[in-house]
């Protein structure tokens, strides 16, 4: 491997409802448990193998209401999936506004996310 390679291996999202919070994103993204979640965690992984892992960890911290980081969802029917989401547990936090591709939302325990329109695109990249 080359000196100074690196990629994403995991994202980590804190979070206060781990179990509510397994749910969400198993069903949101479509992933599965690397290893059978502990007291503090668990490691969720793409089942095909291209997705970074997303790593859900417990902690007594409320979310931050100012954000520096977050995910944006690539979905090229956007519409339908910010309504999947929201019937998963998802809560809107700023719709579209004109000119915008992307819509705000919350996971269940408060953190935010986008979902971004990419219509012609599948799984992150163009058709």
């Amino acid at each position: 491997m080359a000196v100074g390679t690196s990629w994403v291996g995991a994202i980590v999202i804190d979070c206060r409802d781990l179990p509510r919070m397994i749910e969400f994103w198993r069903e949101a993204l479509h992933y599965v448990p690397r290893d059978r979640a502990d007291a503090d965690g668990v490691v969720l992984k793409d089942p095909t193998g291209h997705g970074p892992n997303v790593s859900l960890q417990r902690t007594n911290e409320p979310p931050t209401t100012e954000y520096r980081l977050h995910l944006d969802l690539y979905s090229p029917d956007a519409t339908a999936e910010v309504r999947r989401l929201i019937a998963l547990g998802a809560e809107l936090r700023r719709p579209a506004g004109a000119g915008d591709d992307f819509v705000t939302l919350a996971d269940p325990d408060g953190n935010l996310f986008d979902v971004v329109a990419k219509s012609g695109w599948s799984f992150g990249q163009r058709a």
